[in-house]
């Protein structure tokens, strides 16, 4: 016969791995059903090929569809708020990046906040941009670019993946530091951007390295320099920025959030098998050859990282006066 005193230590255990079990219950059986992927920019730019690239891997992993929906609108916020107000179930999911760390300065009157209304899940990519124009602009250097510039002030159209986009800020902050007048239009999405640029409509674009890199190969647009500190592997012969405007740096990332509130097994399994293709070598080979590389990162450090980001762009944003339209 058990002893009361083993009997009771047995009753406190198991009751004490009751609240576990439906946890775990919860995050094996994860998903049942399609998973949506919230894209706020249209197809064909770097959000939504990080996005393509992770839902692909993950629908392989799960057995179970995740679906990438294009919802372009408000430089992104329009997803964001799509996400913010889904029911916090693991089924609804934000392709997060860049401009959403410059949003939250930027649009500070908005009813959402992307540190506060998103929960961070798994980082995807990270990767330089790279400074495109198209081939009929005579600068075949960052400083010619510069001298053209300042010889047609206010003349030279900028492409931009919408008001506050990466492409949009990289670009204000090379105006700033290099005291150039470059006139941004903002498009709904890079994809479009890079078409009007194709096209000759823009003249110049701080691109997602990872949606331009192959028109850069074939010589349907010109790389300048790319936006990191050091060069890029994937364009070796490109200098940075930096080289010609000492102190100038960007980089992009992208990533996936949930909904605040999303049970914390199902966040931790999303992160682990996003993990795991980041460490599969075909993954890895594609980002390569997108220009970018695994963002391996746990869901808190994610975290951090964000709230980091999003202080060196709020600076940048006071510094160089921009104020949302």
């Amino acid at each position: 016969m058990k002893s009361p005193r083993r009997t009771f230590l047995h009753l406190v255990a198991g009751a004490a791995a009751l609240p576990v079990i439906p946890r775990i219950a919860r995050a094996q059986s994860y998903p049942t059903r399609p998973v949506r992927i919230i894209v706020g920019f249209a197809a064909a730019g770097p959000t939504d090929i990080s996005a393509r690239l992770v839902g692909q891997w993950l629908s392989k992993r799960f057995g179970s569809p995740f679906v990438i929906e294009n919802r372009p609108g408000a430089s992104g916020n329009l997803g964001i708020e799509m996400v913010a107000k889904a029911v916090p179930d693991g089924y609804t999911l934000l392709a997060c990046s860049t401009t959403d760390t410059v949003n939250a300065t930027l649009y500070s009157n908005l009813n959402l906040d992307s540190i506060r209304d998103i929960a961070p899940v798994a980082g995807i990519m990270r990767g330089p941009g790279v400074m495109l124009v198209n081939p009929s602009v005579p600068a075949k250097s960052v400083p010619e670019f510069i001298a053209y510039a300042k010889a047609n002030p206010g003349k030279i159209n900028m492409a931009t993946a919408g008001y506050g986009s990466a492409p949009h800020i990289f670009g204000e902050l090379f105006k700033m530091m290099a005291g150039v007048d470059l006139v941004p239009i903002a498009y709904q999405g890079g994809g479009p951007a890079l078409v009007d640029l194709l096209g000759g409509q823009m003249q110049v674009m701080f691109s997602g390295i990872s949606s331009s890199i192959e028109y850069v190969r074939t010589g349907k647009l010109r790389a300048l320099a790319v936006t990191t500190a050091t060069r890029s592997a994937a364009l070796p012969d490109v200098q940075s920025v930096a080289d010609f405007v000492p102190g100038y740096e960007a980089s992009a990332w992208f990533g996936l959030g949930a909904p605040k509130n999303t049970p914390a097994e199902i966040v931790d399994t999303l992160n682990s098998e996003i993990n795991a293709g980041l460490a599969d070598p075909k993954l890895k080979a594609r980002l390569a050859d997108l220009g970018s590389s695994a963002f391996v990162i746990s869901a808190a450090d994610f975290g951090n990282f964000i709230a980091e980001d999003t202080e060196k762009w709020a600076k940048v944003l006071k510094l160089a006066n921009i104020k949302p339209e």
